[in-house]
């Protein structure tokens, strides 16, 4: 099956529903063609900042499926096709629930094993994935790709501007109160509003969420504007070091600009906590570019099946 074509893969998967908090969240769940009949590990995988789960996580969830694993992907609460107005909010405290909701999801199946569930989490979900296995112990092996701390990356760039943001959040609050629609901040620009003055972290971006290399629907890369002061508050690494015992696998390319958020994350972790990096990627390289994310695969597989199959 072709790579690049999520809409192939949309095709071959069972949409399913759970509550998170009391929004229904819509997630596709991937099985393998002749599943034993003894329950099987499973893995939940989240998507990237305004990302969709028909992205990267759709092609992680093809690969691994291959691999004997049941995959569970979703739309975070306030995106995709998900319940949460209003829509585009980006709630960290909200994203770590999603994951804790779609583990117990999993746990009600006939064919999961819940005492071999794992969950990954990508850019973004990099961050809210291991913020979520600190409390939550039925996630057995936590990994990531190209993780991201969100209020950091949004943060650093201007962090004066990024202030008074976070000040205006506030009035923003009150307007829609009295009903005005939510404030929306786009988070990239357009293909033709970037040059070589644009950063590179920037670009590689554009260059994925806003071509058909990568670009969904669905996918608005657009965020709620009072999302800032929810954001402001989170720190996604700041704990982890009580996932331990149970192992941390933070996979990264080694040309990513995000890099040092996993390398730092690791450090904090301990020493069930392992980098591995994939020499020449950069962020995006690792959302679909087969010759990156294939020995990403291979080391997922090989972790989760030592921490789930084989526990």
């Amino acid at each position: 099956m072709s790579v690049d074509n999520p809409a192939e893969l949309e095709e071959q998967v069972e949409s399913v529903q759970f509550p998170s908090k009391g929004m229904e969240l819509a997630g596709h769940l991937y099985a393998p063609d002749d599943p034993p009949e003894t329950p099987l590990p499973a893995i939940v995988i989240g998507h990237q900042t305004t990302a969709v789960k028909e992205q990267s996580p759709a092609l992680y969830a093809q690969r691994l499926v291959e691999q004997g694993f049941i995959v569970l992907t979703f739309d975070a609460a306030y995106q995709g096709e998900s319940e949460g107005e209003p829509h585009g909010l980006e709630d960290p405290f909200q994203r770590a629930e999603d994951f804790r909701s779609a583990v117990t999801y999993l746990t009600t199946r006939e064919d999961v094993d819940p005492n071999a569930i794992g969950v990954l989490g990508i850019c973004g979900s990099g961050g809210y994935a291991p913020h979520a296995a600190q409390t939550d112990h039925r996630m057995k092996a936590v990994a990531t790709v190209s993780a991201a701390d969100v209020p950091d990356f949004f943060r650093s760039p201007d962090p004066e501007a990024w202030e008074q943001i976070v000040e205006q959040a506030g009035a923003l609050r009150t307007q829609e109160a009295v009903g005005f629609p939510a404030e929306l901040v786009s988070a990239l620009p357009e293909p033709d509003e970037v040059d070589n003055s644009t950063p590179a972290s920037i670009r590689e971006l554009v260059d994925y969420y806003k071509t058909p290399r990568g670009r969904h629907p669905r996918s608005t890369n657009q965020w709620v504007a009072r999302s800032a002061d929810l954001l402001d508050q989170f720190e996604p690494f700041d704990g982890i070091d009580k996932i331990a015992p149970r192992a941390l696998l933070m996979i990264a390319g080694t040309e990513a600009a995000t890099l040092p958020y996993s390398e730092n994350a690791v450090e904090k972790a301990g020493e069930n906590a392992e980098l591995f990096t994939i020499d020449g990627a950069m962020h995006a390289d690792l959302y679909d570019k087969d010759k990156y994310v294939s020995p990403a695969v291979e080391k997922l597989t090989d972790f989760f099946d030592h921490h789930l199959t084989n526990a």
